[in-house]
Order: structure tokens, then sequence, then C-alpha cells
């Protein structure tokens, strides 16, 4: 799948870069909270579609102490290892050890995983589960591995092409990276392309010169299915605000 090469200016794209990590969490949880409460003031209520990682988390832990009427904030993960709630490796765990407590403890935290065995059998909880938030969703964060993938969409895996394509319906897709990453080795459930576009405005977050090296890279080529990323980035529907430190 090939997309049209463009520069970050003409995507929409507005790049903040910071001397550490700590500058941009913090810089990071003081826009989000800004954007979720402009949207309760505007709607009454506020959606956040979570990433999973440690920089996301240093972002929650500050978001936690964030002045809001959490109780009218609905958060999801962006995707979701298919494992129990509690296990250590959830990103709905993590969610709700980071983000759901002091000031935030009241925020409603929808998870992917459903009681099925597989993320294939559970797709079409997941998808209404997904779809029972508020649309577009006010914000989605998302990180990027070194190969280039976002949320779960993983470069090779089997079902790529249909979670990628802008047009199509489903919000929700089952995707089983291929070679499985040592250090989480589970089948995933993931937002698509078409979910993930369905928003006021995405974050992107980077942390290091290699992951900046491999956003360079995603700017500089088209092709979607070596670099999922690059399906975000190459998009003039929704603004994306990278948010990078070294």
């Amino acid at each position: 799948m090939a997309i049209a090469g463009t520069n970050e200016a003409l995507m929409g794209i507005e790049f903040r870069s910071f001397t550490d990590a700590a500058a941009m969490a913090d810089a990071a949880a003081r826009d989000i909270a800004d954007a979720l409460a402009a949207a309760i003031a505007a709607r009454g209520r506020a959606s956040l579609v979570g990433a999973g990682g440690r920089t996301p988390a240093a972002i929650y832990d500050r978001l936690a102490n964030a002045d809001l009427p959490w109780a009218q904030v609905w958060a999801m993960p962006g995707d979701e290892r298919w494992v129990a709630p509690d296990h250590a490796a959830s990103n709905q765990a993590m969610l709700m050890r980071a983000l759901a407590r002091g000031r935030a403890a009241a925020v409603h935290v929808v998870g992917l995983k459903t009681a099925d065995a597989t993320p294939a059998q559970g797709l079409g909880i997941v998808e209404q589960r997904i779809r029972a938030l508020a649309r577009p969703f006010d914000m989605v964060m998302l990180g990027m591995g070194t190969d280039g993938h976002t949320a779960s969409l993983f470069p090779g895996a089997k079902g790529l092409d249909a979670a990628l394509d802008p047009a199509a319906t489903a919000y929700a897709a089952a995707i089983t990276p291929e070679p499985l990453p040592p250090e989480a080795p589970f089948a995933r459930a993931t937002l698509t392309l078409r979910a993930l576009l369905d928003a006021r405005r995405i974050v992107l977050l980077l942390q290091g010169a290699a992951k900046k090296r491999v956003y360079e890279a995603a700017l500089a080529g088209t092709d979607a299915l070596a670099m999922p990323v690059r399906a975000v980035l190459h998009q003039d529907k929704v603004p994306v605000t990278v948010y990078y430190a070294d």
C-alpha cells in the first residue's frame, strides 16, 4: 500500500522537540488535559484513546493530577495484548495503574480484552466497545516502534492491508505480529486506521535519536505496509502533533 509523499506542513504535522523526557511529558499532559477540558465544555464528555509503553505512562502519571471532571472522561487503549486485564503486559492494566487514580480515579477505562480465547473470536465485542465511545475521539495517543509500527499495526502482520484501509468500515482488527516480539509475544486487538483517524487530534510520542530516525524515514517513504505509522503521518484528515525528546 503506497501513499502520496508530502511534507510535514502539508500533512498538518506539528513537531515539538524537548530537551528531556520529563519536559515532554509535562507539555503533552497539559495539552491533552486542555483538549479533554475543551471537549467536556463543548459536549459534556470526552474520549481518550491511549497508548501503551513507558513514555505514555509518564504522561498518564501527570494527567492523573489534572483538575478535570474525570467522571465525564472515557479512556480506552488503542491496542491490547490478548492477556488478562490484570496481566503485567496489559495496556488496560497500565491505564488503570497510571491514570485511574488520584483526581482521575473516576475516569471510565474501557478495555478491549474479552473473555474469548483469541482476538479474532472477540472482535465483534471489541468493535462494539470502540464504537460506544464518543466519536470523533477527542484525543488519540500513539507511540511508534523502531520497525515503524503504531498501535498494534505491525509490518508484515496478516490482515495489515485491511486494517490500514482508510475506506474500510471496521474499527477493530485482530493482529498477530510476525515474528512475535520477544518482550511481548502476544496476539493483539487493535484499532484500525479507520478508527484512529476518527479523531479530532492525534499525538505521536517519540523518545530518543533512534526513534527520530525512524520517524524521518517514515516521512520520506510512502509504503505504509512497510512502516504502518506512515498511514497516520501521510494523511490530511486529522492534525498530528509529534512530541519528541532526546
